[in-house]
């Protein structure tokens, strides 16, 4: 009966079939790790599982800053892999990078990348977070986040119900009153209020934002210290221009609660220069991009002069749906308003216009100082249009699930390799065909006692039929002798027996070769296999 060779091909078909299964099994379950698994602070959830977590992303400031409905008109963008991808953007000197909510540390590579991306080509950053998975790039600039809850007991808000009944006093939700341009110290040492930064102010961008304030909530913030690094130093060989500003500040007697004891009576909390916002600025940094001829329409392309900026926020959630605007404020009953006669509210610290009206009011302002919207360098065609400029939100810091994280690992080294959205995916499709073909299509091996085949694991190697051996072993001595005397096998036919049993030798190697009615028990059959090998060695 013939023996049924089909099992090969029937293994590539159940291989296949199981490939296909694995594929839907594993996206179903990076489905169902995902569904257990919120993510927060991101510029794209817009379905979240509970109120509270969509109040924590930040789409309506995506929304805000896009090119729709009411939106500034900035080239909305996002990284799904890493910040080190910032080098190879186009523009980077008209392109914002906003990291929000630092689940992932930054690791040094990324720090390195977004360091050169501010200070040598021009880039602008946003961090914002409340913990230290950014002490690894903010120490590139000087800056610490402190990671434990700030306490301020002097600059605090408060919740209001709907009958107007102030919420119980948390000094961990802190509000400051911030500056865009220049330092808030040094604005407190004329020991006058500052103005509030008006509607007219913002729009104009003139030099009325220099010295106003526009009031920030945060909620549960760290708070930051900057100390100068060694190339402030002129002597130093690395010195590069920078100007420092901390935008925003805690009041004095507040302090970090490291200890977690909700006061700031202990000597471990430090207190004092504790900052809530900080902005450096690096001018003059040399980039290529169209630059207005002076005294006429046109413009050509060459080289001119950015600044590339990064400001360090101490709160991530200063940024989220729940402080953007204040409308949406309203329904967690944070007010515009604050009780004038108390000393703790902002409206006591600022002249003129000083409500609140939002993060939104301040951070849109920010941006669009930190951007080159005034570089006269620039032609207007650039300059006049928000579209010619992109802000980025790095989505790559969000944790994934166990499950999931493989899957989003190989997608972030695929996008590190390329950004373009139809040859990232293109290689995955191609790996994933090529996988499946190494699967089935399998060669098939002569089925040698040394070859474990993994299309046949259950088929046992053929056993050797015992009446052969002594066969085998004269022909594995001919072919010896054959090699030794290097002959052909047309030579080695047509010599004599005489002659071969002269080149062999050994008597007992003879007998073994023409002997044809000798039999040999298996320890001599061994004996003569050692025979063999020593043969043609003396």
């Amino acid at each position: 009966m013939a023996k049924n060779d089909d099992g090969p091909k029937h293994f590539g078909t159940i291989i296949g079939a199981t490939f296909a299964v694995l594929i839907v099994v594993m996206m179903l379950s990076m489905t169902l790790v995902a569904a257990n698994k919120e993510t927060y602070y991101s510029a794209y959830v817009t379905e979240a599982s509970s109120e509270k977590a969509q109040l924590a992303q930040v789409t309506d400031m995506r929304a805000s800053l896009g090119s729709g409905s009411g939106g500034e008109g900035y080239k909305i963008r996002n990284t799904l892999s890493t910040p080190m991808l910032v080098n190879d953007w186009e523009e980077p000197h008209r392109t914002m990078l906003v990291i929000a909510g630092t689940e992932k540390p930054i690791d040094e590579t990324e720090a390195t990348a977004i360091h050169e991306f501010v200070t040598e080509l021009g880039g602008k950053v946003i961090v914002a977070t409340d913990g230290i998975n950014a002490n690894r790039l903010a120490s590139k600039f000087g800056v610490t986040y402190f990671g434990d809850p700030l306490i301020d007991e002097n600059q605090f808000w408060r919740t209001y119900d709907d009958d107007g009944t102030p919420g119980f006093e948390n000094p961990t939700n802190v509000w400051g009153i911030a500056g865009i341009r220049n330092d808030v110290i040094a604005n407190e040492q004329y020991g006058i209020n500052p103005v509030g930064c008006s509607e007219t102010m913002i729009n104009e961008a003139g030099d009325d934002l220099d010295n106003c304030r526009i009031p920030v909530m945060f909620k549960t913030p760290t708070a930051m210290r900057w100390e100068a690094l060694p190339t402030d130093n002129p002597t130093h060989d690395d010195y590069q221009k920078r100007n420092v500003n901390v935008l925003a500040m805690a009041s004095e007697g507040s302090c970090i609660d490291r200890l977690g004891k909700n006061n700031c009576d202990l000597e471990a909390n430090p207190i004092s220069n504790l900052s809530l916002i900080i902005r450096m600025d690096y001018p003059d940094v040399e980039v290529l991009d169209e630059r207005r001829i002076p005294g006429e329409d046109g413009s050509s392309y060459g080289s001119l002069k950015a600044t590339g900026s990064i400001v360090f926020v101490a709160d991530d959630e200063a940024f989220s749906n729940r402080f953007w605007t204040a409308e949406r404020a309203e329904e967690t009953d944070v007010r515009q308003d604050c009780d004038t006669e108390s000393p703790k509210c902002w409206q006591r610290h600022l002249e003129g216009d000083n409500g609140w009206k939002g993060n939104e009011n301040y951070f849109t302002a920010l941006i669009q100082d930190m951007m080159e919207f005034d570089n006269e360098m620039l032609p207007y065609s650039i300059r006049l249009k928000y579209v010619e400029f992109k802000i980025v939100f790095d989505e790559s810091r969000h944790v994934t699930g166990a499950l999931s994280n493989p899957f989003t690992e190989t997608m972030s080294t695929i996008v590190l390799l390329t950004s373009d959205n139809f040859l990232k995916w293109l290689i995955v499709l191609n790996l994933m065909l090529l996988l499946l073909v190494a699967i089935m299509v399998v060669p098939e091996k002569e089925n040698w006692r040394h070859v474990f085949d993994l299309t046949r694991f259950r088929e046992r190697p053929e056993k050797i039929d015992p009446s052969t051996y002594k066969q085998r072993m004269r022909e594995a001595l001919m072919t010896k002798v054959r090699v030794f005397y290097d002959l052909t096998r047309d030579e080695m036919a047509i010599k004599t027996p005489a002659e071969i049993q002269s080149m062999i030798g050994d008597p007992r190697l003879v007998e073994l070769a023409y002997s044809q009615n000798v039999s040999y028990s298996p320890e001599k059959q061994r004996e003569l296999l050692q025979t063999i090998r020593r043969w043609g060695k003396k």
